[in-house]
């Protein structure tokens, strides 16, 4: 029994480790690139990045559906 819950627990070490990693670096990627994008003002450049900032994982998701949207219809693209 004690073995079963082992392997269990290795398991889950295998497999929340890298989907943490995973969230740290699209988080990353997100905040650096709400920083350092072109295409907005300095005051929706602030915006976001607090966003991503204080709301990691949520703030991430919405900044990579609706700002970088709003990047490539900016550019024509959409």
């Amino acid at each position: 029994m004690f073995l079963l819950l082992a392997l269990l627990g290795l398991l889950l070490l295998m497999l929340v480790i890298p989907f943490g990693i995973a969230c740290f670096v699209f988080w990353a990627w997100m905040l650096v690139h709400s920083i350092r994008n072109d295409n907005l003002t300095g005051t929706a450049r602030v915006l976001w990045a607090a966003l991503v900032w204080f709301l990691p994982l949520v703030g991430s998701v919405i900044y990579f559906f609706l700002g970088r949207t709003a990047e490539t219809r900016r550019l024509g693209m959409a």
